[in-house]
C-alpha cells in the first residue's frame, strides 16, 4: 500500500484497489493531468457575481485531475463551528446533482458531508452496502452510482468546502487516483477560500452601498415630513418609525415610497404650472 493509504476514511471491510497494472507511462500521463488542471485553478476568475461558474469550472478540472471519475462537484462551507452549512455547490453531470440533492437535502448524510465534519478524505467503493451512510448509500447505489471520493478543503486547518468525485463502476478510485486527488485537494482549496474571501468583501460593500442609499432615503423623507409640519428631525423619524411598524414594512421602503409620492406631486404642479 502507498504510504498516503492510512491517511484517509476506507469502506469497512472494502479495501482501497492498490495501483496494480499502472504503468509508467500512464502513471506519467496522470500527473501532466494534474499539473494541468493546477495550472487551470491559477488562471480562473473569481467573478463574485457568478459563484456557481466558477465551482463549475473547478469540477470540471477535478475530472481532469482524477482518473476513473464519472463525474464531480465542488461544495462551498460557512467556515465556523458546528456542522458545516452549504453556502453553494456546482458539478459536471446531472447525475452528481441528484446524488448531492441526497445528501444535503434528504438524507444528511454522505462522503462530502462526513469528509467535511471530519476534516478526512472519504472512499467507498460500493455506496450501496456502505454502513457509514445506510440512508444514502442504498438510493446512490440506486442511481448506479457505486465508487465515491470526497476531499475536504483546507485553509490553514479550516475547512472550506470539499471535492466530491463519483464513478459508475465499483472500487474505481485507486490509490494512485487518491494520491491526485490530495495533489489537486490543496490548491483547490486555497482558490476556493481566496473566491469565499472576495465574495464575502463583495457582500459586504454591497450591504454598505445599500446602508448609504438607504440613509439617504430616509433623510430625504424626514426633510419632506419637516417642510410639511414644521416638527423636529426626532418628531419626523418617529413619525416614519411608527409607520413602518403599523405596516409592518421596512422603514427605508417607507421612506422611498414617501420621496417618491413627493416626486410625483411636484412633476403634477410643473405640468399644470406648464399648461396654465
Amino acid at each position: 500500500m502507498s504510504e498516503h493509504s492510512a491517511e484517509f476514511d476506507r469502506q469497512t471491510g472494502r479495501a482501497v484497489p492498490p495501483d496494480q497494472g499502472l504503468t509508467q507511462a500512464q502513471s506519467d500521463s496522470d500527473d501532466q493531468d494534474v499539473t494541468t488542471a493546477v495550472q487551470g485553478l491559477a488562471g480562473l476568475v473569481a467573478d463574485v457575481d457568478e459563484l456557481e461558474q466558477v465551482l463549475a469550472q473547478i469540477a470540471d478540472l477535478v475530472v481532469l485531475a482524477v482518473p476513473g471519475s464519472d463525474g464531480a462537484g465542488v461544495t462551498v462551507v460557512r467556515a465556523g463551528d458546528g456542522p458545516p452549512v452549504v453556502l453553494a455547490w456546482a458539478v459536471t453531470a446531472a447525475f452528481v446533482r441528484e446524488i448531492d440533492h441526497l445528501q444535503y437535502d434528504i438524507c444528511g448524510e454522505g462522503p462530502c458531508l462526513t469528509a467535511m465534519r471530519t476534516g478526512r478524505i472519504l472512499v467507498s467503493g460500493s455506496l450501496g452496502s456502505d454502513d457509514r451512510w445506510p440512508r444514502f448509500g442504498g438510493r446512490a447505489a440506486r442511481l448506479q452510482v457505486h465508487s465515491a471520493l470526497s476531499i475536504p478543503l483546507l485553509v490553514r486547518g479550516t475547512v472550506v468546502g470539499a471535492l466530491n468525485i463519483y464513478a459508475r463502476k465499483r472500487d474505481a478510485f485507486t490509490e494512485h487516483a487518491v494520491r491526485l486527488a490530495e495533489q489537486f485537494a490543496a490548491p483547490a482549496g486555497i482558490t476556493v477560500g481566496n473566491i469565499q474571501v472576495l465574495h464575502a468583501a463583495h457582500a459586504r460593500a454591497t450591504q454598505l452601498q445599500a446602508a448609504l442609499t438607504n440613509r439617504a432615503v430616509i433623510d430625504q423623507a424626514i426633510g419632506i415630513l419637516r417642510s410639511r409640519s414644521g416638527g423636529s428631525s426626532e418628531e419626523a423619524f418617529d413619525r416614519l418609525r411608527q409607520t413602518s411598524q403599523g405596516e409592518n414594512v421596512k422603514l427605508a421602503d417607507i421612506a422611498q415610497r414617501l420621496v417618491d409620492e413627493a416626486v410625483r406631486r411636484a412633476h403634477a404642479r410643473h405640468a399644470r404650472s406648464d399648461n396654465s
